[in-house]
């Protein structure tokens, strides 16, 4: 049978025109964060299958690929259960295992720590455009900070990191807390046990608007004066700090005026201090679907992009999982494959800090002429010049060409009558 060269649905071959833009990208982040104390880590793309399927990661525990035992403890013949085959299996995002990551290395880390992990993730996903079932995650954590001053820094950085990108182009980050979403729930009347079901159908408002969020909550069997008075709150809100404070007192028979307080703090504080120009909205419904957030909660939306291209949120529970004592996190994460979508429709080229100069030899050299080349070409890396050195083929103009659209501005031949 022959081998298959397509890669497995889902995944792609990356060829070196967009490599480049995913190197440069990423050297923008990684230098962007580094500047705001962030540090470097690594976690294994595989983890325990119990930690992955911990009710934690929402609808992404459906989408594991799971990995079987290996050697004597795989018996497939005496298994009932899938526990009895499954033992691991590929991350879906890097939060998980970096609160693992952190309940097994705590005692030698700084406090609070500020972490940056890029890696790939896994999802069995339906593939779509800039959707994959391999695609890359560029998060920043802090761990151990109770403070806002996390959510603070955190969007700081991410729009600084976005704005070096994509300079062009207008963001705004949407800013939530789950507090303030089931405040507004209780305020409203629905029962204690049926507020996700509640976020699940508020967090189609972008796609339905607020009366098709309506006509699903009166169809979902709620009662008519809850949903009114639900919909008629959410139709009210200002999308600033004073309308965060103004929610806050309205809600405070259910909720703790303080959570809109702090979100009102980290929106004026930004905007304060930011040195760059973005929008800042309070989004009440804004819901994000992963388990594990416990408080603020964040998105950022791009010109010209349908959909979020960051997000990230509190998630002062889930270390506690692990180490059986909660521990205040933080992070944010890029949407790596959709910046890079957005940069590779829009044609974009990486700046070229250096020139770039092929050089094509006659085949035949003799063996001092083939070194006097090779000479040459090092004396022009020395002046920080990129060089490609390569014999010409038989189709030289092709070769030529090729060389020219992955951006060689010049192309030297040597022949061997040339090289005395």
């Amino acid at each position: 049978m022959a081998l298959k060269k397509k890669p497995v649905t889902g995944m792609k071959d990356i060829l070196p025109g967009e490599m480049e833009i995913r190197d440069y990208v990423l050297n923008i982040i990684k230098d962007t964060y580094r500047g705001y104390g962030f540090s470097a880590i690594e976690t294994p793309c595989v983890e325990h299958i119990e930690n992955l399927t911990s009710k934690q990661g929402g609808d992404n525990e459906k989408l594991i690929f799971k990995i079987l035992k290996r050697g004597e403890k795989l018996n497939v013949e005496a298994a009932q259960t899938e526990a009895d085959v499954v033992d691991g299996g590929l991350r879906y995002d890097l939060t998980l295992p970096l609160s693992r990551y952190y309940a097994n290395n705590s005692a030698n880390l700084s406090a609070p720590f500020k972490a940056l992990q890029v890696g790939s993730v896994w999802r069995a996903d339906r593939p779509q455009k800039g959707r994959f079932r391999q695609f890359v995650q560029c998060d920043i954590d802090i761990l151990g900070d109770a403070t806002n001053l996390a959510e603070i820094e955190e969007i700081l950085a991410l729009t600084k990191a976005l704005k070096r990108i994509c300079p062009d182009k207008a963001y705004t980050v949407r800013v939530n807390d789950r507090a303030i979403l089931k405040g507004m729930a209780d305020y409203s009347g629905f029962p204690e046990n049926e507020t996700d079901k509640v976020f699940i159908i508020l967090d189609k408002m972008d796609k339905i608007g607020l009366d098709g969020v309506r006509e699903e909550l009166l169809a979902e069997g709620y009662a008519p004066e809850a949903v009114e008075k639900y919909t008629g709150l959410l139709a009210e809100i200002q999308n600033d700090a004073a309308g965060v404070r103004a929610l806050g007192e309205k809600l405070s028979g259910v909720m703790d005026p303080a959570k809109a307080e702090n979100l009102a703090t980290i929106m004026e504080t930004v905007k304060a201090v930011a040195d760059i120009e973005f929008g800042l909205e309070f989004d009440p419904t804004l819901v994000r679907g992963m388990g594990y957030y416990t408080g603020t909660i964040f998105e950022v939306s791009m010109e010209g992009f349908g959909g979020s291209v960051a997000g990230g949120g509190r998630y002062d529970k889930l270390i506690g999982k692990f180490t059986g004592v909660d521990t205040p996190a933080c992070g944010f994460s890029i949407g790596f494959e959709r910046i890079i979508t957005i940069l590779m429709d829009s044609g974009f080229k990486v700046p070229e800090a250096a020139g770039k100069k092929a050089f094509l030899y006659e085949k035949g050299l003799s063996g001092e002429q083939f070194r006097a080349v090779l000479k040459k070409a090092q004396e022009e890396r020395a002046n920080g010049t990129r060089v490609a050195v390569a014999q010409m083929n038989k189709n030289k103009k092709f070769q030529k060409e090729q060389l020219a659209k992955d951006g060689y501005e010049e192309i030297v031949e040597f022949y061997k009558d040339s090289l005395k």
